[in-house]
């Protein structure tokens, strides 16, 4: 399923995605999650600034070669030297195509992607290269947008309205 949850600023969006994710733990009650879930933020904060794409991927999926970790950047254009890139020199819309690249292409990916603001920041063809990535995942999506396009485009079925 694919999920979007809009609502207000100070809605309490952001913290609805760190429950989910664990990131939080509620104050009151309890949280079942039955799958791993993988929170990307605006800035991707799942990449550390000074290490190397390769780095960052082989951190992210011990199991792992360096081979693989090649492999799986190139496929969301990270190619050749590109891969040795640190995360710190990379733009927003590369940022989050390599943390993209990082949790979807390992050994296990997530079965839930959590999303909250991904096309913040972003030139339209970083958001298109987003788009086709997420289009492609094959588990489930929690995400926060405004963007009714890319909603659309992600094939969202179901609004939670905060």
């Amino acid at each position: 399923e694919r999920v979007a949850v809009t609502g207000a600023n100070g809605a309490g969006k952001t913290t609805l995605l760190r429950l989910i994710t664990g990131d939080l733990e509620p104050t009151a009650g309890s949280v079942e999650r039955p799958v791993r879930a993988v929170l990307l933020d605006q800035e991707a904060a799942i990449l550390k600034p000074d290490e190397t794409l390769v780095e960052a991927w082989r951190r992210l999926n011990l199991q792992g070669s360096v081979n693989d970790a090649q492999a799986a950047l190139a496929r969301f254009l990270f190619r050749n030297t590109a891969a040795q890139r640190r995360v710190g020199d990379l733009s927003g819309g590369e940022r989050l195509r390599a943390a993209l690249a990082c949790v979807m292409t390992g050994t296990t990916p997530p079965q839930l992607l959590v999303l909250d603001e991904p096309t913040n920041h972003l030139d339209l063809d970083a958001i298109a290269a987003v788009e086709a990535a997420l289009a492609a995942y094959d588990g489930a999506l929690v995400l926060v947008s405004h963007d009714a396009d890319f909603l659309a485009a992600l094939e969202v079925t179901r609004t939670l309205v905060l």
